[in-house]
């Protein structure tokens, strides 16, 4: 699991695998759609919730999606200039 979910070497927020980047971003975002959802019910679970997202993201939806293009990068073997 940690090879699938884990950081990649080459990249401050890539992920080792393509799908495993995929399904963290799927759970971060439900767990927000959650925070979003559930903010006037239940308070502390929906900032728990959030909380959840921003770690399964590794910080926030742009960092998610600048880790997306450099796991897309390497996958490829397109390098930096």
């Amino acid at each position: 699991m940690k090879h699938f979910l884990g950081k990649s070497p080459s990249g401050l927020f890539a992920t080792q695998t393509l799908t495993g980047h995929v399904i963290r971003g799927a759970v971060a975002f439900a767990l927000l759609y959650l925070a979003i959802e559930q903010q006037h019910l239940h308070p502390v679970a929906s900032l728990l919730a959030g909380l959840l997202a921003f770690v399964a993201m590794r910080g926030c939806p742009v960092c998610w999606t600048i880790g997306l293009v450099e796991t897309i990068r390497q996958r490829h073997g397109v390098t930096r200039s």
